[in-house]
């Protein structure tokens, strides 16, 4: 065998080598893409899985609220805490830019301003399970119920500070909201199937992003968290 004939045989060598490396790595990569990219109905199942699992939350919070018309961005941050029950409970503490407590309880909504110390209390009525719905949209809420309420896609993955998430878009299916919400997004956890951040578009541009981080459940929360406790003297008001 001379060199020429000794080079070419290992070329093809070589090729059919790197041919076989190709179909493989094609292959793994099939398989990474079919493992982190779930369809609709896999993400749906999980997420259900989870709303039935349950039973508290406890996350930082960070709400992004962002006027398109004269480019105004504003930033609160503070906790949420939800309880799930027949009677759900949820309290919003903000921290920043000042502090607010925010109660929904048995359809009664309660906001406490402790700088003027006042407590401004609402009676929610039949609209208490749909600020209940918009404030833990994807949170305990199981799929049956979202898909009568919502039409729903699947948008794409992406990564969000080190987390791999279903990107999911919800389009309010009553014109009575629609015409308050054009759509929400969501960012679904792949690791927890609980949303991490969630995009609200208003008919006019304007939205509100939802951030959550140190997201914690089922651990068990004492009644007290679910109860405003304001400063002496605190002036209540009648909203509606």
């Amino acid at each position: 065998m001379n060199i020429m004939q000794f080079r070419g045989r290992n070329l093809r060598v070589c090729g059919l080598a790197a041919l076989m490396l190709c179909g493989m790595w094609a292959a793994s990569a099939s398989a990474r893409k079919g493992k982190l990219a779930p369809d609709l109905k896999e993400i749906l199942s999980r997420m259900n899985d989870a709303a039935k699992r349950l039973k508290t939350v406890s996350a930082n919070l960070e709400y992004t609220k962002v006027t398109v018309l004269v480019n105004d961005k504003s930033i609160e941050e503070g906790r949420l805490y939800y309880h799930k029950s027949k009677n759900p409970e949820i309290m919003i503490e903000m921290d920043k830019p000042e502090a607010k407590f925010l109660l929904f309880k048995k359809d009664k909504g309660q906001i406490y301003l402790p700088k003027i110390n006042q407590i401004q209390e609402y009676d929610l009525g039949q609209r208490g399970a749909l600020v209940q719905q918009f404030l833990l949209l994807g949170f305990g809420s199981e799929t049956g119920e979202l898909m009568k309420s919502y039409s729903v896609k699947f948008l794409r993955e992406e990564e969000l500070e080190g987390d791999t998430t279903a990107v999911l878009e919800l389009v309010p299916r009553k014109e009575s909201i629609a015409a308050q919400l054009a759509k929400v997004e969501i960012w679904i956890s792949e690791e927890s199937w609980l949303p991490v951040q969630q995009k609200f578009y208003e008919p006019g541009g304007d939205y509100l992003i939802a951030h959550y981080t140190s997201v914690k459940v089922n651990r068990k929360l004492p009644s007290s968290t679910f109860e405003i406790h304001p400063a002496p003297g605190a002036k209540r008001l009648q909203m509606n």
